[in-house]
């Protein structure tokens, strides 16, 4: 595996721990805008169950890729698409419901969360899916 490809083996392990330590901050220590929209809890909580799959499925991936296992390219594909979809769904909702324009906090927390899942979902699906 070159540099590139453990790089993003790793990410991906990262990016999957990320997901599960933000559920758990949220549910512990209350990551919510102060004045959140009154749909927001709702639209957040049918999030931890399918977000949890995907973080399970990147640190899976991620594994297997850097134990060079064939099944590791397919699962990463499938957690792209997963974390592209998050990412624009997540900007949708912020964008629609002034989330970002809630505090310059969540503008860039909440900027940055979905740009990186957009971001490396989309670095994925290229170039994982160039190879083989």
């Amino acid at each position: 595996m070159n540099r590139r490809g453990r790089a993003t083996a790793l990410l991906q392990v990262a990016t999957g721990i990320g997901i599960l330590l933000f559920w758990a901050a949220f549910f512990t220590i209350g990551l919510a805008p102060q004045n959140p929209p009154e749909c927001y809890f709702a639209y957040e909580h049918a999030f931890p169950f399918p977000d949890s799959v995907l973080a399970v499925g990147l640190v899976v991936a991620g594994c297997l890729l850097l134990a060079g296992k064939a099944g590791g390219r397919s699962l990463s594909l499938v957690c792209a698409g997963g974390l592209i979809f998050l990412g624009l769904l997540d900007f949708s909702f912020n964008l629609q419901n002034g989330i970002y324009a809630a505090s310059p906090v969540e503008l860039v927390t909440n900027g940055l969360i979905n740009a990186w899942c957009v971001g490396f979902g989309g670095f994925m699906a290229l170039t994982l899916g160039r190879s083989g």
